[in-house]
């Protein structure tokens, strides 16, 4: 029954069957061939799968993004990050990746954050000099920062399928978040050494402060929503709501860059995509219910432990694992199947489930702009019009750089827990 279960999935998954319906029919064919249990239980788990309130956050945050991408929020993080870095070596693609940050702070989504900040940069740097194919590849591993840094929606779901705080998981996320944005400016700083590009003119106190004004209310969103998770005033999926409700006022009434024409839009954008991840989450709730009917963890764990008598080379092990699952599968079915198999090892092997999570959403961010199935690597090819096959190429040293930094995140526990209290 194990083999049919993973071996449909696979099949399913390389003849470009959806995820969601490939994780579903995997599991319909496993309770059918080995009638574990009755079919009534499909639907049954699909519904408790996704009947939680966390889960709301979910859709919230896709549309918080939808809006704040529409109401000229991402134009006024750009100019402010100019003024911060664009005159340094490399200037401009550390605009995108400090942009990237901001965004991400706000939207809980990568694919938001690619979509939102590279349609402005990555036309702006070609024009600086810099080649098509690394302003893209710098802008798809940048928006990977959406993933890491909260609100994200891949903490949300590791923090529900590991039976965790969001609050802690979201702690967690920051000093790991910065890391990487640190050796992704790094990275820019010395691609700029060898490839120099025209750079803005340094900006004077008078223009930082003019443009920080300008984009004060996005800079206050962060604070406002995430200030409000550890005051304890509202939580995560109320400040979800209270997101939508800011980004809406602010483009709308404020900034006046969002008609009221473009909502039906932006609300079905929104909705199709959130349809798409919460039928991921239904089917993936199916799958790892069976998975635990199977006792797969267990034998798995008790397979594991009797194999590997070090937690380090089990860190290695799950990393080179997670690496290549990140390649073909998305961060969300990744995190809600390998989640209840791989956490319980974890745990017998002494590593904190929050530092563990923070390894599995790390680890899939970078599936994000990996080939062939990274959402922000086919997001920056249609806005750079850099084939896939080009952009694969150019990304390959922002996936080494990531691998270096996944594995400082994995060996320093600390980075991941101090803001936790752990």
């Amino acid at each position: 029954m194990t083999a049919i279960l993973f071996g449909l999935l696979l099949l399913l998954l390389l003849v470009g069957v959806p995820v969601a319906f490939a994780l579903g029919l995997a599991a319909i064919a496993t309770i059918w061939q080995g009638e574990l249990m009755p079919m009534l239980i499909v639907p049954q788990e699909m519904i408790r799968s996704i009947n939680s309130f966390p889960l709301l956050a979910i859709p919230f945050f896709i549309l918080a993004g939808n809006l704040m991408q529409s109401g000229g929020i991402s134009q006024r993080l750009v100019a402010f990050s100019r003024t911060l870095v664009g005159s340094l070596n490399g200037g401009l693609a550390m605009v995108a990746i400090v942009t990237s940050a901001f965004f991400a702070a706000i939207s809980g989504s990568g694919a938001a954050t690619t979509a939102a900040v590279g349609a402005i940069l990555i036309p702006a740097m070609v024009a600086q000099g810099y080649s098509a194919s690394y302003a893209a590849a710098n802008q798809a591993a940048s928006g990977a920062l959406g993933v890491i840094i909260p609100p994200s929606i891949p903490l949300i779901l590791y923090a529900i399928s590991a039976n965790q705080s969001v609050g802690d998981m979201f702690a967690a996320g920051f000093l790991p978040g910065f890391v990487v944005v640190g050796g992704l400016m790094i990275f820019a700083w010395l691609h700029a050494l060898r490839h120099p590009a025209v750079r803005d003119a340094p900006a004077g106190m008078k223009e930082i402060l003019h443009a920080g004004w300008k984009a004060v209310l996005a800079l206050l969103m962060p604070p406002l929503i995430l200030g409000g998770i550890y005051g304890g005033v509202v939580t995560p999926t109320e400040a979800a709501v209270i997101a939508v409700a800011y980004s809406l006022i602010v483009g709308v009434v404020i900034y006046r860059e969002m008609p009221l024409s473009a909502l039906p839009t932006i609300l079905r954008d929104s909705a199709i995509t959130s349809a798409v991840v919460l039928s991921i989450i239904a089917t993936a709730g199916l799958y790892g219910r069976i998975i635990l009917s199977l006792q797969v963890p267990a034998a798995l764990s008790e397979f594991v432990i009797g194999a590997i008598n070090s937690p380090w080379l089990f860190i290695i092990l799950v990393n080179v694992l997670l690496l290549f699952v990140g390649m073909f599968l998305e961060a969300a079915a990744a995190i809600l199947i390998f989640t209840p198999i791989l956490l319980p090892i974890a745990i017998n092997f002494g590593i904190h489930p929050v530092h563990f999570g923070i390894i599995m959403v790390v680890n899939l961010a970078m599936g994000m702009f990996t080939p062939p199935v990274g959402l922000n690597l086919f997001i920056a090819s249609s806005l750079s019009r850099v084939s896939i096959a080009r952009l694969s190429v150019a990304v390959l040293p922002f996936v080494a750089l990531m691998l270096a930094i996944l594995m400082i995140i994995s060996f320093v526990p600390w980075l991941s827990l101090v803001l936790t209290g752990r």
